[in-house]
């Protein structure tokens, strides 16, 4: 499958592998929930197209002259761990040399052919729901900048390490027609994304999107991401604004995510008892953030 979270391969009737693969430079300080963190995040795109993941393979550049080995084993424990959470089985992986720290997963997952989600197949109609609040990209430059508090700094952590394991279990009890994880390209971008493969128009609603403590205030005050001015202009033709914002306020919904939640669509009928089902499971920051329109000749995203 294509301009999807993940590969898809049918290998019969009644199994399909999920395949993905993710690893990134260190976002916190600490090696052990750099691990977590880095974890979550490869395991984020099997969840996000309907899967359960089986197995994984740690991708790892290390600069071993420069750093010790300590550090690179709290980092793997940290993944490991968070591996065991999944009940997902570490079965090798391969390491390099390298002057900059990166590590991660591929990670291959289970499903039905028949149940696997995309982002092609919003239905107007659907409302819109999403699992973790934004901000975790303003939030970790705040904190490399060290201007952010302790607490928020350890919220933003354990938000990122946090899987959409429960989310997505949820999800399989209810008649969801698409769904993907909000990462790099941040809500607007990902967004877009299922807007324009399904050919409908996205309305999300300014007021409901839940925003971390601390991200709002770290624009007003003029930070920025290094990705926030790329995603705005990767969908800059095709959204609109409803309602005059601060160009402050706009930018949340560039925020690049890391480890972000899912974005899913399902029937407007069925939305609120998703959002109670979560709730319970005590994904307390998931929200109804917007409906799916057809489209005419307007733009694929709406902020309103």
């Amino acid at each position: 499958m294509r301009a999807d979270d993940a590969g898809v391969y049918r290998v019969s009737d009644d199994l399909a592998l999920i395949q993905t693969v993710d690893f990134f430079t260190p976002i916190v300080d600490d090696p052990y929930m750099f691990g977590q963190i880095a974890a979550a995040n490869a395991l984020s795109d099997v969840y996000a197209m309907g899967g359960v993941p089986k197995t994984a393979m740690n991708l790892v550049a290390f600069p071993a002259k420069e750093m010790d080995l300590s550090v690179l084993r709290e980092i793997v424990q940290g993944g490991i761990d968070k591996l065991k959470e999944a009940e997902c089985v570490l079965i090798g992986g391969h390491s390099i040399e390298d002057k900059e720290l990166k590590y991660g997963l591929s990670v291959t997952g289970f499903i039905h052919p028949a149940r696997v989600l995309t982002k092609k197949t919003l239905q107007p109609g659907d409302r819109l729901v999403i699992t973790k609040p934004l901000g975790t990209g303003i939030i970790n430059t705040a904190i490399k900048a060290g201007l952010a508090s302790e607490k928020i700094t350890d919220f933003v952590t354990r938000l990122m390490a946090g899987l959409n394991r429960d989310a997505a279990r949820i999800m399989a009890d209810f008649p969801v027609h698409a769904c993907t994880d909000v990462t790099g390209f941040g809500l607007a971008g990902h967004a877009f994304e299922m807007a324009k493969a399904s050919g409908a128009c996205l309305e999300i609603d300014i007021d409901a999107v839940p925003v971390m403590d601390g991200a709002l205030e770290m624009y007003r005050k003029g930070m920025s991401t290094g990705s926030n001015d790329l995603n705005r202009r990767l969908v800059a033709a095709d959204t609109v604004f409803s309602r005059k914002l601060p160009p402050w306020h706009e930018q949340i919904f560039y925020d690049p995510q890391t480890s972000g939640g899912l974005l899913v669509s399902i029937p407007e009928d069925r939305s609120q008892e998703r959002i109670h089902a979560l709730y319970d499971a005590g994904i307390v920051h998931a929200a109804q953030i917007g409906r799916v329109r057809p489209r005419s000749k307007g733009p694929f995203l709406s902020f309103r």
